[in-house]
């Protein structure tokens, strides 16, 4: 997918990422994937500082509604970005009518129901069991993408996972028990509530084409204004102050930014190479902790990074190339004119590049190393 240098990441952040994509560079097979890796890994760090940000910040919000704010914060900020670019109308002129099933079973498993069993769960089992069950999103994400939705992946991909779930695992050895005795109905919630993510993640890889700001402003918006409700119910009550904006700063650049990478990046890699890469934030989290709040470094930390790392360069070392296909195909998003993109432009279409345009893919057969993403869906003997 070729958004990565669209308009709205740009003002967001990540333009100096942007010189790997020189194309005498991308001859590198590795230096081509971490050019496709980079929106999943800036979305793993910035979601990665939410833990040690909110350290630094008040201890005094409820939980639920702690979370309601920076998702709603998230989705407000990027809608003010939306306004701001002036081009709304032409992000809600993309929406086809077979988007908006999709778009709402991300956000209802995403947003409402995900969140919702994680409420309940955590109340009937222990953090560390909490946090041990939650590493079941990356898990769910990748074999529904695999097995369901039919993504490629090759052996490496497989060894990656494995290994950075192992590291998620590992990191879980620095969480002390709560008191009180794990029930089967806590680890049930939790397991429903990283299949509603794992589900969204895959569902919201459908709609990756659309604009990825007003994708995830929606979500933003619904998901936090869901958790506010949820946590009132539950008897939480926020005072105004200084706090609630500093956890709406956090979770804009937390949340809101993350969201709108993680987005991207399911239109370039594919779902479960983001779903893999995306669960490094709680190393990374960890890691801010011990730079900046001085946390000590500890083994189970030492022994995650290993694992996490190892993992990482597996997705990294792949290439993946070989003759296929490509089908008419005919939709519309941010790109440049590459060896996909060879159509013809009416006095209409913008000009300059990246730009963005209902535009139409003939058949043609080639072959090149490549992810699948919104151009490669062919299927593998």
């Amino acid at each position: 997918m070729t958004s990565l240098g669209s308009k709205p990441i740009l003002l967001i952040g990540w333009s100096s990422f942007h010189i790997l994509s020189k194309k005498k560079l991308m001859r590198s097979g590795y230096l081509f994937t971490l050019k496709n890796y980079r929106p999943a890994l800036l979305a793993a760090l910035f979601f990665g500082c939410i833990a040690p940000g909110s350290k630094l910040l008040s201890q005094d919000l409820p939980p639920q509604s702690m979370a309601g704010l920076m998702y709603f914060f998230a989705g407000l900020g990027l809608f003010a970005i939306l306004l701001m670019r002036r081009d709304i109308k032409v992000s809600f002129s993309r929406i086809q009518k077979a988007d908006y099933k999709w778009f709402i079973l991300a956000t209802i498993l995403g947003g409402i129901s995900g969140p919702a069993f994680l409420t309940y769960g955590i109340t009937h089992i222990s953090g560390s069991s909490a946090s041990l069950l939650l590493n079941l999103e990356a898990v769910f994400t990748s074999l529904i993408a695999w097995f369901i939705f039919r993504e490629h992946f090759e052996k490496k991909i497989v060894y990656g996972m494995t290994l950075i779930v192992l590291g998620c695992l590992t990191l879980t050895l620095n969480s002390s028990g709560d008191s009180g005795s794990d029930s089967l109905l806590g680890f049930s919630l939790i397991g429903f509530a990283c299949l509603s993510w794992g589900v969204d993640n895959n569902v919201t890889r459908n709609i990756s084409h659309l604009d990825p700001v007003l994708v995830a402003s929606f979500k933003g918006l619904i998901a936090g204004s869901s958790n506010l409700v949820l946590g009132y119910f539950l008897g939480e009550r926020l005072a105004l102050g200084i706090e609630i904006l500093q956890i709406g700063v956090l979770g804009f650049l937390g949340i809101g930014v993350s969201l709108v990478a993680f987005i991207v990046s399911l239109g370039s890699i594919g779902t479960a190479r983001t779903g893999a890469i995306f669960s490094t934030a709680p190393i990374i989290g960890s890691l801010l902790s011990i730079l900046f709040l001085k946390e000590s470094l500890s083994l189970p930390f030492s022994m995650a990074l290993v694992l996490m790392a190892a993992g990482l360069w597996f997705h990294l070392s792949e290439d993946h190339g070989h003759k296929h296909t490509h089908k008419d195909l005919k939709h519309s998003h941010e790109h440049i004119h590459d060896d996909h993109h060879l159509h013809e432009h009416s006095v209409n279409d913008p000009k300059g590049e990246p730009h963005l345009h209902l535009h139409t893919h003939t058949l043609m057969t080639h072959t090149h190393a490549h992810f699948p993403d919104i151009h490669h869906q062919h299927d593998h003997t």
